[in-house]
């Protein structure tokens, strides 16, 4: 579990950046007919890494693909992170 002043405090850029490049991985497996993917992803390709921009990328998911996001993640700390944000 995360706490509140946690949440709100960006992680480590190397963080952020393996979280995005996780999230845009798992929405690429999408469907793209009606161009939903597509917009999710144009959502996150812009964020910076700022207050809790981190946890809205795997808010964008249920809690089956924040699983798949999990496991896309390369480092330890994102992966620690994750966890303790979807717990």
């Amino acid at each position: 579990m995360i706490n509140t002043e946690e949440y709100y405090t960006p992680p480590s850029q190397a963080v952020f950046d393996d979280i995005k490049q996780a999230s845009i991985k798992v929405w690429q497996t999408y469907d793209d007919t009606y161009h939903y993917a597509s917009e999710k992803i144009d959502r996150i390709k812009d964020l910076t890494n700022v207050s809790d921009n981190y946890a809205y990328m795997v808010a964008m998911f249920d809690i089956h693909n924040q699983q798949k996001v999990l496991a896309n993640l390369e480092t330890a700390e994102a992966k620690e992170l994750v966890e303790r944000l979807i717990s």
